[in-house]
């Protein structure tokens, strides 16, 4: 039977994680009778060999805590910056999680964690993995914790908007989080009453969301609120993003290596919200005002979903350990959990459906989705 836990929470923070934290360690503790040790700043802290031990003192009052008690950063084990350079540093972390006489390492994070959880398994070492992240957008899972919290601020943000734009007359263009995915956008859209919602996975042309909102004050409605994802696209920067991808791919090919599916770094549109509140300006006649939400989207008290998510998972993780089954993600299903093999995971992004409820949703109540 399993003694010993490592525990690490990597990439970006969330709600929920002290909740996680507190999930696996108190079943561990309690329940098993195993010991826990935390290690800060995610990888970064296994491969520096800076630890905490985790007692049953150390959980007490952290449940409704946001952030992370352990500290968290977005090192890669393989590409690790030292000295101004990028080192591959799995050798040490490898000797570290034996030097520290671990039989399992559990590591708390999204997308990037999953991949560099399934090469540490890869080298041997015994794995489990919990999925968060705000973006919702970890693949095999039905939601990941820290999701519903942001969902709610999000959705709390478009409210108290709503009062400004109609004292003014105005668009107001609201930035959401949500990375390549339009889970947040969607949602907190639907649910705050937004009048247009612009997602990743439907490129927007800007004329449509001008028509719409053109529409609108023929109407004699004198505002509109329109909910962006951080990843949307106009049709211009979804055909310029896939002609990119394309030769990337291509050249990958040629040199024999695997080919690349994610957003090239060179179309990172910074500007591309103000950008479009400037169109939509100009198109319209209408005053428009930006709200950039950020990382106000991670911060504070986790929801109780989120909270309930991340305890079931955290304990169900423990149960996992007991069982001696490694080299898995604890997915939610529905109200109970599954073990899903990483390589099923890692490198896969949950993006939305074009035929999910949620966007039938919005059509049918006369939410402008820009195409």
């Amino acid at each position: 039977m399993a003694k010993y836990i490592g525990i690490l929470t990597a990439g970006g923070d969330s709600p929920g994680l002290n909740a996680a934290i507190r999930g696996v360690g108190k079943a561990a503790l309690n329940h098993y009778g195993m010991q826990m040790i935390g290690f800060r700043d995610g990888f970064r802290g296994l491969m520096e060999n800076r630890t905490m031990r985790l007692e049953a003192a150390d959980l007490s009052d952290i449940l409704t805590r946001g952030g992370t008690l352990l500290g968290t950063s977005r090192d890669k084990p393989h590409r690790m910056p030292i000295g101004g350079k990028q080192m591959d540093m799995t050798d040490v972390i490898v000797g570290n999680y034996y030097d520290n006489h671990l039989d399992v390492l559990v590591c708390l994070g999204g997308g990037g964690t999953q991949k560099n959880a399934l090469r540490l398994k890869e080298r041997g070492l015994n794995v489990i993995t919990l999925p968060k992240t705000i973006d919702n957008d970890i693949a095999m899972t039905d939601i990941t914790f820290g999701f519903d919290t942001a969902l709610g601020i999000a959705t709390d943000a478009i409210d108290r908007l709503h009062s400004t734009a109609h004292s003014h007359h105005r668009i107001i263009v609201v930035e959401i989080m949500g990375h390549r995915a339009g889970w947040l956008a969607l949602g907190a859209g639907i649910a705050g009453g937004a009048d247009v919602i612009l997602i990743p996975e439907v490129p927007y042309a800007v004329e449509s969301v001008a028509e719409a909102i053109r529409e609108r004050s023929r109407r004699g409605k004198s505002f509109s609120i329109v909910a962006i994802a951080e990843g949307a696209l106009s049709l211009q920067e979804h055909a310029t993003l896939a002609e990119v991808v394309k030769k990337r791919n291509a050249s990958k090919h040629k040199e024999g290596k695997k080919a690349v599916v994610e957003s090239a770094p060179e179309l990172q549109y910074a500007e591309k919200t103000v950008r479009l509140a400037k169109q939509l300006e100009l198109l319209t006649g209408l005053e428009s005002r930006i709200t950039i939400l950020g990382h106000l989207q991670r911060g504070g008290i986790p929801s109780a979903a989120d909270r309930l998510l991340s305890t079931r998972l955290g304990t169900a993780c423990a149960d996992l350990i007991d069982q001696g089954q490694f080299g898995v993600m604890v997915a939610a299903r529905g109200d109970a959990t599954q073990a899903v093999l990483l390589e099923e995971v890692a490198g896969k992004v949950k993006t939305v459906p074009q035929d999910h409820p949620w966007i039938q949703s919005a059509r049918h109540l006369g939410i402008s989705m820009g195409d």
